[in-house]
């Protein structure tokens, strides 16, 4: 899809994206969603060209604020800016200190002053959405406690480029129903996929948000069980996480009991369809959640998965920072 094909067709929603926050995978509709995905693509594949690209974020700079470890979000929104031939700047939590060494709110209209958007991995949801609150420039969402929206664009993204439809698949998750479980969640039912989440009793995803996808999947099912066989029996997409996320390392050898049933290996991926994918988010414990023979086999999309944030947070940050450069 080139630039024009792709502005005729979601001229509404480039419209709408610019200047807004991306907190959650609900604050987007159905085809916001799909814009930034058929965007991802066509930056992906090279129909917008790269010449086209470089001109999106000149003299844009995006502030990156984290305060736990990242390979693929903060690689990928860096090199995403370097693409649309902006810059992104790094602000580890010692720099900032925020909440301790200043006010949140003092935080965000400072940086609001001096660059385009913000992209902030934090523990608290309060956090980001005070950021939000006081920065009248596009705040992201790059993983709390409750989401992790940016993730859940690449995995269907990547369900895309694989199955070149997303409508009347259907997902299943094994594992811990977190933040990234939560957003898939959200998405799935925004798009018109049949979800089917299987954890240990509790470890499910928090019940408003399993309310909240309910009432967007409209015809579609949204299934909350413990038995990991009915997640990925007849699956189009078998995905997973860590048992363990970052932060709840104290918890590790509980969860591991807790888990010990919840791994996606050949004998339960066996139960899914012939052509299923299998995603995982990075980073993997082989031979906890997933074994070494599915993360490396001919049904694994991971790395496409992993590739894939840069393309569809390039699309992300593009729409909400306007476009503008080459309408």
């Amino acid at each position: 899809m080139d630039m024009k094909t792709f502005t005729t067709k979601y001229n509404e929603q480039i419209k709408g994206l610019a200047g807004r926050d991306f907190l959650s995978i609900a604050n987007l509709n159905r085809m916001e969603i799909e814009a930034v995905l058929d965007l991802a693509l066509a930056f992906k594949r090279e129909d917008i060209t790269r010449e086209e690209q470089r001109k999106i974020a000149v003299g844009r700079t995006l502030a990156l604020i984290f305060d736990k470890a990242s390979l693929r979000t903060r690689v990928s929104f860096t090199v995403a800016m370097s693409n649309m031939g902006g810059q992104a700047i790094y602000l580890a939590p010692s720099d900032i200190r925020m909440g301790a060494r200043e006010p949140v709110k003092d935080v965000a209209r400072t940086l609001a002053r001096m660059v385009s958007a913000i992209s902030a991995r934090l523990t608290s949801d309060a956090i980001i959405e005070e950021l939000a609150k006081w920065a009248d420039i596009p705040i992201i969402n790059a993983q709390t406690d409750l989401e992790h929206p940016c993730q859940a664009l690449a995995d269907l993204l990547t369900v895309k480029e694989h199955k070149g439809t997303l409508a009347g698949l259907r997902l299943g998750y094994i594992g811990d129903g977190f933040n990234v479980c939560q957003s898939l969640l959200l998405i799935c039912s925004l798009l018109g996929l049949d979800a089917t989440i299987a954890s240990p009793a509790g470890y499910e995803p928090r019940p408003e948000i399993v309310s909240k996808a309910r009432k967007l999947a409209g015809a579609n099912k949204i299934e909350i069980t413990r038995d990991p066989v009915l997640a990925v029996q007849g699956a189009d997409v078998v995905c997973t996480d860590v048992w363990t996320s970052a932060g709840l390392e104290t918890e590790a050898e509980k969860r591991r009991r807790d888990f010990a049933n919840y791994q996606v290996n050949a004998e339960r991926l066996a139960m899914a369809k012939k052509d299923a994918i299998v995603l995982h988010c990075l980073p993997a414990r082989r031979g906890e959640e997933i074994t070494e023979e599915v993360i490396e086999g001919p049904h694994s999309a991971v790395f496409d998965e992993a590739e894939n944030r840069l393309w569809s947070q390039q699309a992300l940050l593009a729409l909400l920072l306007g476009l503008s450069p080459i309408l």
